[in-house]
């Protein structure tokens, strides 16, 4: 049965932003997860691991900077409202990356552990960060552009693009840490394809 979008009731504010705040706090602590063991992800976020572990600058600073490009695309093709969402996503995740070592010490941890949890953490935080019309920004910005007008289900789209992202990281990563994040991001996305399909929470676009 069809659902119209007037019958769908808006999140408000208050929803917005617990679920904002909630979720990228969820997307730092499994970053802090994958930075403490050298594991990379996919996506702008990927890049941003890798120029981290090569560079002076935090895993914050550079995805902070790197998704700066991808906002026109959403505000032309996506909305303002998303952009806006999107934009205080990747400045919340980029702090709260940052700023979580400060609270919490993870001296020791398993690269098995921290892939598998990790993944866990940030593909629920992604859930719901979709579910309130807002992402990550860069890759995924263009994975919600598809889902809006093509219907390409998120989690395969990045599923590929992360898979890819991180086999080019072969000359700064050692291959095990390597093998050990392609199972971080199929578990990342196993989350977004399991719980974010069209049709089941979004209305048709």
């Amino acid at each position: 049965m069809s659902v119209a979008v007037s019958d769908i009731k808006r999140h408000s504010l208050l929803e917005d932003a617990q679920a904002i705040i909630a979720g990228t706090m969820m997307i730092a602590l499994g970053i802090n997860f994958y930075t403490q063991v050298g594991l990379l992800t996919g996506g702008t976020a990927g890049i941003a691991f890798l120029l981290n572990y090569i560079t002076s600058f935090s895993f914050g600073q550079i995805f902070f900077v790197i998704n700066l490009p991808f906002y026109w695309l959403s505000i032309r093709r996506i909305g303002l409202e998303f952009t806006l969402k999107t934009f205080a996503s990747v400045f919340l995740v980029s702090v709260f990356s940052d700023i979580t070592p400060m609270f919490l010490q993870l001296e020791n941890i398993n690269p098995f552990y921290a892939t598998i949890a990790g993944g866990f953490l940030i593909g629920v935080g992604f859930v719901m960060l979709f579910r309130h019309n807002a992402s990550l920004g860069g890759l995924n910005i263009l994975a919600r552009y598809l889902f809006q007008t093509r219907g390409v289900p998120i989690g395969k789209f990045m599923m590929t693009v992360d898979c890819m992202v991180v086999c080019m990281s072969v000359f700064i990563v050692d291959f095990s840490l390597i093998a050990i994040s392609i199972l971080g991001a199929v578990v990342l996305n196993f989350m977004l394809v399991m719980n974010h399909k069209p049709g089941r929470y979004s209305v048709s676009f």
